[in-house]
């Protein structure tokens, strides 16, 4: 690649693998491998969780997430990948919270009309539009919306996590994109 020619940037890159040994070094306590398990995993972590929570929460809730990994690590035995224990964990925290906080998070579409928007406008104005509408689903549904389509987990890998049975996602995968479309419509979003 020339000096002048950008590096091409992955928009959703695979999923993390982390090191069986990295594990075992952070189970023995120590605290250079919780920080590099920690950077390894956080970004994808917080990003599960603002799209879960919303963006003015997910900081807390991500940082709940991984004081709960961390003291419950002993308990992570290896028959699934850690990444599948971990958005376990990240999953049933930010449901809870939800269910804590009671409330679904619906802020009403404020639109400008404008003949002349241009390009970057109307895609920062369909990502708030698709973030309000994933704001407005079931979240155990959107829960297997985003481990599928944004972290690109299998069915196999999503049943482990939520520990549902492998037919059970498809299914609730068609009912969240059936909600999402749904909702989507109501709030104006023509395909």
């Amino acid at each position: 690649m020339s000096a002048g020619a950008s590096k091409p940037i992955a928009s959703n890159p695979g999923p993390t693998r982390v090191d069986p040994a990295l594990v075992a070094r952070c189970q023995s306590g120590n605290p250079a491998a919780q920080q590099e398990l920690y950077e390894a995993c956080m970004p994808r972590v917080y990003r599960l969780a603002t799209r879960l929570v919303g963006p003015q929460d997910a900081a807390d809730v991500t940082q709940t997430i991984f004081l709960q990994a961390f003291s419950r690590l002993d308990q992570f035995q290896g028959a699934a990948r850690f990444e599948t224990w971990l958005y376990r964990l990240a999953v049933n925290e930010a449901l809870q919270f939800l269910r804590r906080q009671k409330r679904y998070r619906s802020v009403p579409l404020e639109t400008e009309p404008s003949a002349n928007r241009d390009r970057s406008c109307l895609a920062l104005e369909a990502r708030e539009l698709l973030d309000l509408a994933f704001a407005q689903i079931d979240p155990d549904l959107r829960a297997i919306f985003l481990l599928r389509e944004s972290e690109q987990m299998s069915y196999e890998e999503i049943a482990q996590t939520l520990e549902i049975p492998a037919g059970t996602v498809g299914s609730r995968l068609n009912r969240a994109r059936k909600q999402l479309q749904s909702v989507l419509s109501r709030l104006g979003w023509a395909p």
